[in-house]
């Protein structure tokens, strides 16, 4: 399972190499999938060549899938989108742009690059298979051969890997969100609808097939059906939600969400008045000025660090951040909440001709969210604020 995606790089993740300047790493729990792949070839009666062998053939498989994930990045780089990084699960692969275009054409370019990567391999493993001699794909659409063994003989290891790359373009072509079918099914009903009814519409066929997904896997026993029903069904409501947000934003300066009832800290106050007034009041970050002039920024996070390590004179100065971001009262809000979002920011001052006039938070910029979404009599999605924070 793979896709395109916005989100920062998962936690928990290791580096373990970089292709085309872009990072490619491998979540912890890809781990307890070796281990589990050699447990079973064991509880089968296997060995530890027939273990390594079965490995060798995830691994494989794997590899194919970051070649997907790179067909996308490298096909978002053409039209100025970079990728952070791309991320390796048991599930398949997340390519982390830095966003998806609104532009139909981009966007489904970058979304069939990946299953044509597939494609590809597919078409060099035939001929491949044709040079050494062993099994043919008239073999396996015939049924003649049983793609059971990973084995290296005959041709039957890349015969399995060929059907697998043909089995990943199927299933990243259904259109369902994160799915690359559900990003084609969007941009193609993007070139004569407005962009989020198209996502709309992407996203309940996507929520429909979750939901024959789920009751199919149900009645055939089968788990992992209904995991991947389960995670195409949030997949394709988040990516509604995630536009839904975008289209709210457009056309918003930050001053219409940010808060303008605050507090400030001078520098030379103490600690212990920091202290008080975060207990005062539900602001959590405070604006530190000194002369009139915004000199620094002191977080919570910050505060209680400096009183953990045992800080308990000296002064907000002394505590505070002296190199943060800052954002105009007119800068849009969109791109200032794509990149507090990307930079793990919670709150931001914002200032006009050089003086500090609000405080823009992620909190603000939700209940700013819902309220509209209130005000335009739309459907309050529950996930709303919860979509803004993670």
């Amino acid at each position: 399972m793979s896709a395109p995606a916005t989100q920062p790089s998962m936690k928990w993740s290791t580096r373990v190499a970089t292709v085309a300047g872009i990072g490619i790493y491998i979540h912890w729990t890809f781990l307890l999938l070796a281990l589990w792949i050699i447990y079973s070839e064991f509880r089968q009666g296997g060995n530890l060549v027939t273990s390594l062998t079965t490995l060798g053939f995830v691994l494989s498989v794997f590899a194919c899938v970051v070649l997907h994930e790179l067909g996308h990045a490298l096909t978002a780089r053409r039209y100025g989108i970079g990728t952070r990084d791309i991320t390796l699960l048991p599930i398949g692969g997340v390519a982390s742009l830095e966003r998806i275009p609104e532009e139909p054409r981009q966007e489904l370019a970058i979304a069939v690059a990946g299953p044509a990567v597939n494609v590809a391999i597919a078409a060099v493993l035939y001929v491949l298979i044709r040079v050494v001699g062993g099994v043919g794909l008239e073999d396996l659409l015939s049924g003649r051969v049983r793609l059971t063994s990973y084995g290296l003989g005959h041709g039957v290891f890349l015969a399995n890997l060929l059907v697998v790359n043909l089995a990943l373009v199927v299933f990243n072509l259904l259109p369902a969100f994160p799915m690359d079918g559900g990003r084609v099914l969007r941009a193609a009903l993007a070139t004569r609808l407005d962009y989020a009814r198209a996502t709309q519409i992407a996203a309940t066929v996507g929520q429909g097939l979750a939901i024959l997904f789920g009751f199919y896997g149900f009645t055939t026993g089968n788990p992992f059906l209904i995991f991947i029903a389960f995670f195409v069904y949030l997949g394709a409501e988040a990516e509604a939600q995630a536009v839904a947000l975008r289209t709210t934003f457009r056309n918003v300066p930050v001053r219409e969400a940010m808060m303008t009832r605050f507090r400030t800290l001078s520098d030379t106050d103490s600690l212990e008045t920091a202290v008080n007034e975060l207990l005062a009041g539900a602001q959590q970050d405070f604006p530190v000025v000194s002369d009139g002039r915004l000199v620094g920024l002191l977080p919570r996070k910050l505060l209680i660090q400096s009183l953990a390590n045992g800080r308990r004179v000296g002064t907000v100065g002394e505590a505070m951040e002296r190199e943060f971001p800052v954002v105009d009262h007119l800068a849009p809000l969109d791109q200032v909440f794509e990149r507090m979002r990307e930079q793990g920011v919670v709150s931001v001052p914002v200032v006009q001709d050089g003086q500090i006039v609000g405080v823009l938070t992620l909190e603000n910029i939700g209940e700013w969210a819902m309220i509209q979404a209130a005000r335009q009599h739309l459907r309050p999605r529950g996930g709303l604020r919860q979509m803004i924070w993670d």
